[in-house]
């Protein structure tokens, strides 16, 4: 197995983390940011989620927080309605070409292309449109749909890790926690599956898709 690892000298890694919703960047690569703040301390997080209205634009801005500390650069929260996301292309290709000349960044995570969730692939596609010569991973959401793939990269994680960011996201997200799914369990077990598959030293490990990559 190959262990790939950013440049940590002078450069700062410049990370941009895209989310529809206000707990998607959390869920899908938590860990991963939580682990890169550690390793990379002049890491520069750039915060953008797309549907955060009402009380989760409050929540959001709490997750941002927590997960990215003083690395935080925003987060920029968009009002865009929940579900509507492929319905509102042109504006939100607007959104992206405004990062695009503000940020060139090293990492973007952004969601599966083929997730389930509408919003999700719409962000996926405009993603990989407006970043063409930059890695970006794709991250995955467990929902209902039942939608997990194959991943292609892995990132072991500590226990510890794994454990903060289930806790961040129970204490970020109150007013998910009427949704039967959206438990420290769901996320730890998700954690534990990828941790098996890559043998993590830990046990645990999130798990993107890689679409290209150059070495």
């Amino acid at each position: 197995m190959m262990h790939l690892h950013m440049d940590g000298g002078a450069h700062a890694p410049q990370i941009l983390c895209l989310g529809a919703h206000s707990d998607d960047i959390e869920i899908g690569c938590g860990g991963t940011i939580l682990r890169l703040a550690e390793e990379y301390p002049g890491c520069v997080l750039h915060w953008v989620v797309f549907s955060a209205n009402g009380v989760r634009e409050a929540e959001a801005q709490r997750a941002a927080t927590l997960f990215a500390a003083d690395h935080l650069r925003g987060p920029l929260l968009k009002n865009f309605p929940d579900g509507f996301l492929p319905f509102v292309g042109a504006d939100l290709k607007r959104v992206f070409e405004e990062l695009k000349q503000t940020i060139s960044p090293d990492l973007v995570f952004t969601h599966n292309r083929k997730d389930a969730h509408q919003d999700h692939r719409q962000l996926a596609e405009l993603t990989w449109n407006t970043f063409r010569d930059h890695l970006i991973l794709e991250y995955e959401i467990p929902k209902y749909d039942g939608d997990l793939g194959r991943p292609s990269l892995f990132v072991p994680l500590s226990t510890e890790v794994c454990q903060k960011k289930a806790r961040y996201l129970m204490e970020a997200f109150q007013s998910q926690h009427g949704k039967r799914w959206f438990e420290e369990e769901t996320f730890l077990s998700l954690m534990r599956l990828r941790g098996m598959e890559c043998n993590a030293p830990s046990g645990y490990a999130e798990a993107f898709y890689c679409r290209k990559l150059v070495l």
